[in-house]
């Protein structure tokens, strides 16, 4: 991995960490999958410190740029699918 996540410098290093944490699940659904359960602890945590949809899209637009991964279809699946569940981009 040679990139670098996207952060606001407003956010505290707890919540730079729990963005980071969700990155990571976007790239371990990716990767290797993630349960459903988790990924959306994640992204609950996520939409706490990014409550914003146009902050959203461009945390999501920069991640998709530095990394390759697309955050959003992994988001909609996780939205729509039950506990149990293992999500692959």
């Amino acid at each position: 991995m040679d990139y670098s996540y996207p952060f606001s410098t407003d956010w505290s290093t707890q919540e730079i960490v729990d963005v980071v944490v969700f990155f990571e699940g976007i790239e371990k659904a990716y990767e290797k999958g993630i349960k459903r359960e988790d990924m959306m602890a994640k992204y609950r945590r996520f939409k706490e410190i990014v409550p914003s949809i146009a902050e959203e899209k461009k945390f999501f637009r920069e991640f998709e740029e530095e990394s390759g991964y697309a955050s959003y279809p992994i988001v909609k699946r996780t939205k729509e699918g039950s506990d149990g569940e293992i999500i692959r981009g």
